[in-house]
Parts: C-alpha cells; structure tokens; sequence
C-alpha cells in the first residue's frame, strides 16, 4: 500500500483583527491586521516560539536567573529575524495608515522593546558576573547585585509586551490558547478505584474477597 503523506492544514483564522502591542514605557500601537497565509504561517512560529520560552513566564524573586532571561530573550531576537528572512517580503506589504503587519509588530518589537533592554542590560550584568570570586554561588551572587530589582522589573515590563504579542499572534494563527494551560489535577487520595495488580501477588482487598484474580507473569 503506498505510503499516505501528512497533509499540512491550511493556516487559518480570522480575516481581519485589531492588533495592539505595549511599548515598555513608551505607550502602545495598535491598528487593523489584515493577515495573508504567510502571516498566519508565521505568526505560529512566533507564537511558538514564545510560550516555549521564558519569554512570556512570570521571574518570581527566588525563581530563575537575570541571566538565563536575558538569555532567552536574546535567542528569541534571533528567531525572530530568522522567521522574518524565511517568509520575506510576503510578511511586511505595503501598508495604509492605521494599518499594521507581521513585519511591523516583529519588527517593533525587536527595536522598540528587546533591543534597548539587551544593549543596556546585557554588559552590566556580563561586567558584574565577570568579579564573581570563583568560590562564590552564582546564584546568590546575582541576587546580591544592587541592580537586580531594576533589571527584573524591566524584564517583567517586556513579558508583558511580549504577552499581549502572542495573544495576537495567537488570534491570527487560529490556535489554542498555549500560555495558561490547566494545571495538572493531582490524584485523588482517597480513591475506589482498586491498586492495580503486581506481578506475583495478590491484594489483602481482594484475599478476603475470596477472588482469585489471575496473577501476571510477564
């Protein structure tokens, strides 16, 4: 029987949507998307891209490292300018007023929101590391730079932009929601459902049942 080849689907997702991204500290754009296919094929990788990421994760005071964010953040500029390359023009078109683009909101993110946190951030922290005495955890040396706090807030304020992108993306995608995922249930402590059964022997339960479950043996 000849091999059957995975379609792929076609991207899909609405024709038209008010996009709006939050500039740190400097305000926000918005206006009307209008996505062709090579936007909404790119739009998921981004989209990917960023809830695979630290990128769009909360850095609670005792969670993570400066570094490992910048980090992250960095690596996801340079994904996002090869996702621009791939799909090319098709991504940025002409544009009337009040309209906006993948390329637009790409590219604004990356000059308007990461690159000014990068270049300022990125040797202070790399400055700081580098008189780290080689007996001292690197961990509670970076918690006791003086800079921490202003460094995490600045980061907490670019997930929050890099957030409202992915919902954005999300929406001209036509994909599920895959930043606030359900938390796993944990299991039931008190539970009806009898243990399953162990190789080579038998449950007291079912001992005064006086069944004779079969045991495994392989």
């Amino acid at each position: 029987m000849a091999h059957r080849q995975r379609r792929r689907r076609r991207p899909s997702g609405p024709s038209q949507i008010t996009a709006k991204l939050t500039i740190p500290f400097v305000g926000e754009i918005s206006g009307t998307w209008e996505p062709a296919d090579a936007e909404r094929s790119a739009a998921w990788e981004l989209y990917l891209e960023l809830v695979t990421r630290v990128s769009v994760e909360e850095l609670a005071r005792e969670e993570g490292l400066l570094r490992e964010a910048l980090s992250s953040l960095y690596t996801f500029f340079t994904t996002t300018r090869e996702i621009l390359r791939r799909y090319g023009p098709g991504v940025a078109p002409p544009l009337a007023p009040g309209h906006v683009s993948f390329g637009v909101l790409a590219v604004t993110v990356l000059n308007r929101v990461l690159r000014p946190l990068l270049a300022s951030w990125h040797p202070r922290l790399t400055a700081y590391e580098s008189g780290r005495p080689s007996d001292h955890d690197p961990v509670l040396w970076e918690r006791e730079w003086e800079h921490a706090e202003a460094l995490r807030a600045e980061i907490t304020a670019v997930r929050r932009s890099l957030t409202s992108l992915a919902r954005t993306l999300q929406a001209v995608a036509g994909v599920g929601d895959l930043i606030d995922l359900p938390a796993p249930r944990a299991p039931r402590a008190n539970s009806d459902t009898p243990p399953p059964q162990v190789r080579g022997t038998v449950t007291a339960e079912w001992r005064k049942s006086g069944a004779r479950p079969a045991l495994r043996t392989a």
